[in-house]
Protein backbone atom coordinates (compact mmCIF):
# COMPACT_ATOMS: atom_id res chain seq x y z
CA UNK A 1 0.00 0.00 0.00
CA UNK A 2 3.16 2.35 0.83
CA UNK A 3 4.21 2.08 -3.22
CA UNK A 4 0.31 2.97 -4.47
CA UNK A 5 -0.02 5.83 -2.06
CA UNK A 6 3.86 6.76 -2.61
CA UNK A 7 2.52 10.91 -3.20
CA UNK A 8 1.10 10.26 0.18
CA UNK A 9 3.46 8.36 2.11
CA UNK A 10 6.69 9.53 0.78
CA UNK A 11 6.60 12.83 0.86
CA UNK A 12 9.47 15.52 0.22
CA UNK A 13 12.01 16.23 3.09
CA UNK A 14 12.54 20.12 2.06
CA UNK A 15 9.69 20.88 0.78
CA UNK A 16 5.82 21.19 1.46
CA UNK A 17 3.65 19.87 -1.04
CA UNK A 18 0.37 19.79 -1.60
CA UNK A 19 -1.64 16.25 -2.24
CA UNK A 20 -4.97 15.25 -2.78
CA UNK A 21 -5.96 12.60 0.06
CA UNK A 22 -8.73 10.43 -0.98
CA UNK A 23 -11.34 8.35 1.37
CA UNK A 24 -9.58 5.46 2.86
CA UNK A 25 -10.79 2.96 5.65
CA UNK A 26 -8.88 2.97 8.81
CA UNK A 27 -8.83 1.46 12.42
CA UNK A 28 -9.33 4.24 15.29
CA UNK A 29 -9.86 4.66 18.50
CA UNK A 30 -10.27 8.07 20.20
CA UNK A 31 -8.89 9.55 23.42
CA UNK A 32 -7.12 12.82 25.01
CA UNK A 33 -4.33 13.72 26.80
CA UNK A 34 -0.04 13.66 26.49
CA UNK A 35 0.59 10.48 24.45
CA UNK A 36 4.53 11.10 26.34
CA UNK A 37 2.36 10.26 29.53
CA UNK A 38 -1.00 8.58 29.13
CA UNK A 39 -1.81 5.29 29.66
CA UNK A 40 -5.12 5.17 27.82
CA UNK A 41 -2.67 5.70 25.06
CA UNK A 42 -0.04 3.58 25.19
CA UNK A 43 -2.81 0.68 25.68
CA UNK A 44 -4.39 2.18 22.63
CA UNK A 45 -1.81 1.76 20.50
CA UNK A 46 -0.76 -2.06 21.35
CA UNK A 47 -4.43 -2.83 21.08
CA UNK A 48 -4.43 -0.96 17.10
CA UNK A 49 -0.98 -3.03 16.10
CA UNK A 50 -2.50 -6.45 17.52
CA UNK A 51 -5.38 -6.07 15.80
CA UNK A 52 -4.21 -5.15 12.38
CA UNK A 53 -1.94 -7.97 12.41
CA UNK A 54 -4.20 -10.38 13.39
CA UNK A 55 -6.39 -9.11 10.34
CA UNK A 56 -3.32 -8.99 8.18
CA UNK A 57 -2.63 -13.16 9.22
CA UNK A 58 -6.53 -13.90 8.85
CA UNK A 59 -6.79 -12.68 5.77
CA UNK A 60 -3.43 -14.22 4.56
CA UNK A 61 -4.97 -17.38 5.70
CA UNK A 62 -8.52 -17.18 4.43
CA UNK A 63 -8.13 -15.18 1.10
CA UNK A 64 -4.33 -15.86 0.44
CA UNK A 65 -3.53 -12.29 0.11
CA UNK A 66 -0.58 -10.54 1.65
CA UNK A 67 0.12 -7.10 2.28
CA UNK A 68 2.70 -4.82 5.17
CA UNK A 69 0.63 -3.20 7.95
CA UNK A 70 0.92 0.29 7.45
CA UNK A 71 2.51 2.89 10.03
CA UNK A 72 0.49 4.21 13.11
CA UNK A 73 -1.14 7.99 12.56
CA UNK A 74 -2.50 10.49 14.76
CA UNK A 75 -5.27 13.20 14.60
CA UNK A 76 -4.24 15.64 17.45
CA UNK A 77 -6.57 19.00 18.18
CA UNK A 78 -7.90 20.52 20.93
CA UNK A 79 -11.18 22.40 21.28
CA UNK A 80 -10.13 25.81 20.05
CA UNK A 81 -7.44 25.34 17.64
CA UNK A 82 -6.35 28.51 17.74
CA UNK A 83 -4.49 27.46 21.10
CA UNK A 84 -3.35 24.22 19.72
CA UNK A 85 0.33 23.74 20.84
CA UNK A 86 2.77 21.45 21.15
CA UNK A 87 4.06 22.40 24.14
CA UNK A 88 0.22 21.92 25.74
CA UNK A 89 -0.11 18.00 25.71
CA UNK A 90 -2.39 17.44 28.39
CA UNK A 91 -5.28 19.16 26.64
CA UNK A 92 -4.46 17.29 23.22
CA UNK A 93 -7.06 15.27 21.80
CA UNK A 94 -6.41 12.34 19.53
CA UNK A 95 -7.34 9.29 17.18
CA UNK A 96 -4.90 7.18 16.72
CA UNK A 97 -5.07 5.12 13.31
CA UNK A 98 -3.70 2.54 10.95
CA UNK A 99 -5.02 2.22 7.25
CA UNK A 100 -6.50 -1.18 6.43
CA UNK A 101 -6.84 -2.75 2.51
CA UNK A 102 -10.25 -2.61 1.08
CA UNK A 103 -11.01 -5.96 1.63
CA UNK A 104 -10.77 -5.40 5.71
CA UNK A 105 -14.42 -5.28 6.74
CA UNK A 106 -16.38 -4.94 9.60
CA UNK A 107 -16.87 -8.55 9.84
CA UNK A 108 -13.66 -9.03 9.75
CA UNK A 109 -12.51 -6.70 12.53
CA UNK A 110 -15.06 -8.23 14.53
CA UNK A 111 -13.87 -11.79 14.11
CA UNK A 112 -10.22 -10.75 14.85
CA UNK A 113 -11.64 -9.04 17.83
CA UNK A 114 -13.39 -12.36 19.23
CA UNK A 115 -9.46 -14.08 18.45
CA UNK A 116 -7.56 -11.58 20.05
CA UNK A 117 -9.60 -11.20 23.09
CA UNK A 118 -9.02 -14.97 23.02
CA UNK A 119 -5.35 -14.83 23.25
CA UNK A 120 -4.60 -10.83 25.49
CA UNK A 121 -5.86 -8.75 27.78
CA UNK A 122 -6.11 -5.71 25.61
CA UNK A 123 -8.09 -2.76 27.55
CA UNK A 124 -8.79 -0.73 24.78
CA UNK A 125 -9.17 -3.34 22.32
CA UNK A 126 -13.36 -2.85 22.57
CA UNK A 127 -13.01 0.44 21.59
CA UNK A 128 -11.32 0.55 18.27
CA UNK A 129 -13.61 0.51 15.08
CA UNK A 130 -13.45 0.71 11.30
CA UNK A 131 -13.94 3.58 9.19
CA UNK A 132 -13.78 5.39 6.23
CA UNK A 133 -12.02 8.80 6.49
CA UNK A 134 -11.37 11.44 3.56
CA UNK A 135 -8.56 14.27 4.47
CA UNK A 136 -9.09 15.78 0.62
CA UNK A 137 -6.50 18.60 -0.22
CA UNK A 138 -3.79 18.81 2.23
CA UNK A 139 -0.28 20.32 2.46
CA UNK A 140 2.28 18.04 4.01
CA UNK A 141 6.30 17.30 4.44
CA UNK A 142 8.69 14.99 5.76
CA UNK A 143 10.26 15.35 8.92
CA UNK A 144 13.35 14.04 10.38
CA UNK A 145 13.95 14.62 13.89
CA UNK A 146 12.46 14.51 17.79
CA UNK A 147 8.73 14.66 17.92
CA UNK A 148 9.17 17.34 20.63
CA UNK A 149 11.16 19.46 17.90
CA UNK A 150 8.39 19.61 15.29
CA UNK A 151 7.14 23.30 16.10
CA UNK A 152 8.75 24.61 13.49
CA UNK A 153 8.37 22.35 10.35
CA UNK A 154 4.52 22.51 11.65
CA UNK A 155 5.01 26.35 11.57
CA UNK A 156 6.27 25.84 8.26
CA UNK A 157 3.49 24.20 6.85
CA UNK A 158 1.15 26.76 8.38
CA UNK A 159 2.76 29.36 6.96
CA UNK A 160 2.83 27.71 3.42
CA UNK A 161 -0.80 27.27 3.59
CA UNK A 162 -1.42 31.17 4.03
CA UNK A 163 1.19 32.23 1.39
CA UNK A 164 -0.57 29.87 -1.03
CA UNK A 165 -4.01 31.56 -0.21
CA UNK A 166 -5.20 28.82 2.24
CA UNK A 167 -6.94 28.18 5.17
CA UNK A 168 -6.42 25.42 7.81
CA UNK A 169 -9.49 23.43 8.27
CA UNK A 170 -9.13 19.61 10.30
CA UNK A 171 -6.96 18.41 12.39
CA UNK A 172 -3.29 18.23 12.53
CA UNK A 173 -2.35 15.06 11.31
CA UNK A 174 1.26 12.73 11.65
CA UNK A 175 2.21 9.76 10.12
CA UNK A 176 4.51 7.95 12.27
CA UNK A 177 7.39 5.74 9.62
CA UNK A 178 10.29 5.01 12.33
CA UNK A 179 9.64 3.09 15.56
CA UNK A 180 10.60 5.24 18.41
CA UNK A 181 11.86 2.21 20.57
CA UNK A 182 13.92 1.61 17.70
CA UNK A 183 15.34 4.15 16.33
CA UNK A 184 17.31 7.35 17.84
CA UNK A 185 15.04 10.57 18.57
CA UNK A 186 17.05 12.76 15.77
CA UNK A 187 16.39 9.85 13.05
CA UNK A 188 12.71 9.52 13.66
CA UNK A 189 10.90 10.10 10.49
CA UNK A 190 7.39 11.43 10.63
CA UNK A 191 5.06 13.28 7.86
CA UNK A 192 3.45 15.81 9.33
CA UNK A 193 0.07 16.90 7.58
CA UNK A 194 -2.58 19.85 7.50
CA UNK A 195 -5.89 19.80 5.54
CA UNK A 196 -6.53 23.05 3.73
CA UNK A 197 -9.01 24.81 1.80
CA UNK A 198 -8.93 28.20 -0.49
CA UNK A 199 -9.75 31.33 1.15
Amino acid sequence: MKKELKDLYNPSTKHVTIVEVPKMNFLMIDGSGDPNTSQTYKEAIEAMFSLSYTIKFMIKKTKAVDYAVMPLEGLWWVDDMSNFSVTSKDEWKWTAMIIQPEHVTENIVAKAVEELEKKKNLPSLSKIRLDSFREGTSAQIMYIGAYADEGPTIIKIHEFINENEGALIGKHHEIYLSDPRRAAPEKLRTIIRQPMKKK
